[in-house]
């Protein structure tokens, strides 16, 4: 049976930290930004920790 691979688009996306938890980029900041407000791209800016109901579902992608 061939290895299992861990998903390549999750990788790139998700860090993990020192502690283990799971740190991603929020949504909403690629394109379009004309139309969006100043004080909702600031908001937007940053990392944020994985919510608690995705993080089996991240692990399940990383870990093969």
């Amino acid at each position: 049976m061939p290895k299992m691979k861990s998903h390549s688009g999750t990788r790139k996306r998700v860090k993990v930290t020192g502690s283990g938890k799971f740190v991603t980029e929020r949504a909403g900041r690629r394109h379009l930004m004309e139309r969006k407000s100043t004080r909702l791209t600031r908001r937007l800016a940053g990392t944020v920790e994985v919510a608690k109901a995705d993080v089996n579902r991240v692990k399940r992608l990383l870990a093969r």
